[in-house]
């Protein structure tokens, strides 16, 4: 009798375990004595698998392909082969490869191609995530260029004493330019570092799980790369050269005399 391996959600559903006998029953039809009737062929369960998905748990078995072909009265013919490639970023161009060398009268899909739907989910979800996080940033800068702002107003007459000392409208620049720069290089710092943290906790221990009855994965998926660290880094650093530049040219055009003018 040939054998089957069922999903586990399958399993629990026909209460099946291993060694026991299922029948299965094909839409494909057979003449017998003058009557039409489905496929039915029996096989016994060798084996129960668990993906930790519940749409491959609760939709897949597998079967030899010798009783598929039976079982679907489909002769010596098959409806489709999957290749499965050393790198996924390939796969586009493989597509295009076979398709090339099988023409119109077959269909070569990807990865890509099957999850389409859920692929644009999350690129509108991505998106939208970089939209919130520049909002967070545009803040953030908002917030920089006020306090800086608010130094400017505090530091008016030692702006001036500077500037009466002999002090030179780019030393003044400079020096407001390097505190903003001093406090996006700590910020940066303290963030990355938080940032990293939370990161490797997540992708060690898996504090925040996900239900693997629904997901693929069973937490967060997490993903640190040099490259990120270094890009927002050099971003959040040049974000807070660019707020401080205002105040530094306001600090810059105090004249000293008014500065002075009540001390």
């Amino acid at each position: 009798m040939p054998k089957i391996i069922l999903g586990l959600t399958i399993a629990d559903r026909l209460n099946a375990l291993v060694g026991d006998t299922v029948t299965l029953i094909s839409p494909s039809f057979s003449t017998m004595f003058g009557l039409v009737q489905p496929n039915v062929k029996k096989f016994v369960v060798s084996g129960i698998f668990e993906s930790n998905n519940k749409d491959y748990d609760g939709y897949y078995a597998f079967i030899s392909i010798g009783s598929a072909q039976e079982l679907f009265d489909m002769g010596k013919k098959i409806n489709g082969v999957e290749i499965r490639l050393y790198d996924i970023n390939q796969s586009e161009n493989v597509k295009r490869m076979i398709q090339s060398k099988l023409g119109d009268n077959f269909q070569v899909k990807t990865w890509y191609d099957l999850h389409r739907d859920l692929y644009s989910v999350m690129q509108i979800e991505r998106w939208t995530a970089y939209v919130i996080l520049s909002l967070i940033i545009f803040v953030a800068t908002f917030n920089i260029l006020g306090s800086l702002t608010m130094s400017v107003i505090e530091k008016t007459r030692d702006i001036g004493i500077l500037k009466a000392m002999g002090a030179k409208n780019s030393d003044i620049i400079r020096i407001f330019m390097f505190e903003g720069v001093i406090i996006g290089v700590i910020g940066t710092g303290i963030g990355s570092l938080i940032g990293f943290t939370v990161c490797y906790i997540q992708e060690k221990y898996h504090v925040f799980p996900l239900d693997p009855t629904i997901y693929i994965v069973p937490s967060l998926p997490v993903e640190m790369k040099l490259t990120d660290f270094i890009a927002v880094g050099l971003a959040a650093i040049f974000l807070c050269s660019f707020a401080s530049y205002y105040p530094a040219r306001r600090a810059a055009s105090i004249v000293p005399s008014e500065a002075v003018r009540w001390e």
